[in-house]
Parts: C-alpha cells; structure tokens; sequence
C-alpha cells in the first residue's frame, strides 16, 4: 500500500495545477450543477463537509491519528457559532471566530489528554471525549436547547468595512463559502507542503525513531489536534450559519464516523485530496442512489467495504497507481516508435 510519503512533494506554492482546477471546479458550480441534476443547497454542503474533512486529514492522515470523536469540534463549533449570534451579537466574523476559538479551546484541552497516547488508546480516548461532549449537549438544555438544539440562528450580513453584503439566501452563501474554503485548502496546501508537514509524516511512519532525532512528538501532536479541532470548529460555524440551527446529531459518533469514512473511501491516507473526492463521492451517491431506494447508506457501506478490502488507499491511490502505470507505459511506447526494429 502506497502512503503520503511515496508521494513525491510538490513543494508549498498554492499555484498548482490541482489547486487551479479545484479552484474552478468550486467558483464555476453554481453555473452547471442543476444542469447535471444537482441543486444548489448541495453545493454548500458539499463545501462545509470538504472543510471539515481537510481539517480532519491533518490528524488523520498526516499524523496517523485516529480519531474518531471529531465530530464533537464540528458541533462546538456550530453551538458557538449560533450562541453568540442569539446572546452577544449578530455578527458574522465575532461569530466565525468564536465558533474556531471555542472549537480549539476543546481540541487543545483534549489533545492535552490524548497526545501521549499512540494506536487503539488514543482512539478510544477520543471516542470517549467526543461522546462526552455530545451527552452535554444533550442534558444542557438551557444552555444548547437539548435534543432540540438552537433554533432560529440568524444569518448575518457579510460585512467588508462600510460595505455590508446579504448573504440570506443561498446562492450568495455559497459563494462566500467558497472563498473561505478556497482560502483554508491553500493555507492547508502550503502547511503539509512545509517542513512541518514532512514532520508530521515522519511521527506518523515512526514516533520513536522522530522523538530521537530531536522533535518534540508531544508538542507537535498537540499543536495538530488543536489545529485540526479549529478547522473542524470553522466548519461548524459555517454549517450552523447555513443550516440556521445547531443540533446535538452533528456531534454524535454517528457523525464522527462517516467523516472517517469519507476520508478513508476518497483516500486521505495517499493523499491531499482524498478527502475531497470522498465528500463528492459521498453526497453524490446520497442523492442518486437515495433517490432509487431508502437503503442508500447500505450500498454506500458496501461499497466503503469492497474499497478497503480491493484497494485500501481509496480513489486517490487508484488515480495515483493508474498515472503511474500510464507514465511507466510512455516510454515504451516511444521507444517502440522509434526503433521499429528492435520490438
């Protein structure tokens, strides 16, 4: 099985093919998904789940650290957002910034906990923090509404100085979406692209071995979860801010699992855009095969099981053995052209 590190880096320059088709993939889509049966609230799902699911692969794939109560930050991050809206002020960027403060603040008290820990024990752990997290937000009902949630979260207007935007329906929330999410994939681009982010490869290939030559494996860790919890938290503002409500469901392990899953099908382990093709792959084959039968989950767990067991580095590991193949395969092809007579 190939990994992040057999992948040659590219250096952290964001301008980068992949990043320039991404980018136009993301800006041109308000203009043809309908045409391809697609609607426009998906898009913006679409886009706050790819966020989350970059943030997560950070921890995940990088650094090799399986956690799986992560959804709990998406929804501190969702609770935040719609608090301050309703009890301090409705403010767009006061209510960004808390829902990613209070999401690190959690990640970073947690991390505290779990980043001595390697394997099953750290999983578990996160597991039992996120449920933690998710059962308060169930018995705080005066403080998150209970199983209720928060209801009736107002939207703000985008406000740049003087100027103030309505981003009330959907159409213009999908593009300031956009623009952050294009914004946090190049910030991302460049820190795995790093030198930190060949530390983070190195702890995940051999924590003792990184530990030896000097790097502080604790700290680093550390700093990881919590920033992973950030992008998780910014995440939840947003999906609170688009859903207009804050659930305890966003937090469940239910929930934790499926990012895993995402990141797992599309092949975050192999690479950076994994995470990328298994939200598309996901929110796809919920909507087409959701609108055939009501067992859509159970064909997508078939498939997430054929993938593991057939090709365990997900879509992005078949691309990248397929373009392998096929670069390997060119030389011959010339060689053979040019020399007709020694085929």
């Amino acid at each position: 099985m190939i990994s992040l590190s057999d992948i040659p880096a590219r250096g952290g320059s964001p301008f980068t093919p992949a990043i320039g088709l991404f980018a136009l993939l993301l800006l041109t889509a308000p203009f043809w998904m309908e045409s391809v049966g697609l609607y426009q609230y998906l898009g913006i799902e679409i886009a706050i789940w790819i966020l989350f699911a970059l943030g997560f692969n950070l921890l995940f794939g990088y650094i090799g650290l399986h956690s799986f109560g992560h959804g709990a930050y998406l929804g501190i991050g969702a609770y935040a957002f719609g608090l301050f809206q309703q009890e301090v002020a409705v403010s767009l960027w006061g209510g960004i910034a808390i829902a990613i403060a209070a999401a690190a603040l959690a990640g970073a008290i947690v991390g505290a906990f779990v980043s001595h820990r390697r394997g099953i024990y750290f999983a578990l752990m996160t597991i039992a923090f996120g449920q933690v997290f998710w059962f308060a937000a169930i018995k705080l009902h005066s403080v998150t509404g209970g199983e209720d949630g928060l209801l009736g979260i107002p939207r703000p207007d985008l406000a740049l100085g003087p100027w103030h935007l309505d981003i009330s329906d959907n159409g213009t929330l999908y593009w300031f979406i956009a623009v952050i999410l294009l914004l946090a994939v190049i910030a991302l681009w460049r820190l795995v692209n790093a030198p930190f982010g060949r530390v983070l490869q190195a702890i995940r290939q051999n924590e003792t071995r990184a530990r030896f030559v000097g790097y502080n494996v604790w700290l680093i860790k550390w700093l990881t979860f919590t920033l992973s919890a950030a992008f998780a938290g910014l995440a939840g503002g947003l999906f609170a801010m688009a859903q207009e409500s804050a659930y305890p469901d966003v937090m469940s392990l239910h929930q934790s699992g499926l990012i895993v899953m995402m990141v797992l099908v599309g092949g975050g382990l192999v690479s950076f855009w994994g995470p990328v093709l298994g939200v598309l792959l996901y929110f796809i084959a919920r909507d087409v095969i959701g609108g055939i039968t009501e067992t859509w989950l159970l064909w997508f767990g078939l498939m997430f099981m054929i993938m593991v067991m057939v090709r365990p580095e997900g879509l992005a590991g078949l691309f990248h053995v397929l373009r392998q193949r096929f670069a390997q395969s060119q030389p011959k092809t010339i060689a053979s052209t040019t020399n007709p007579g020694r085929a």
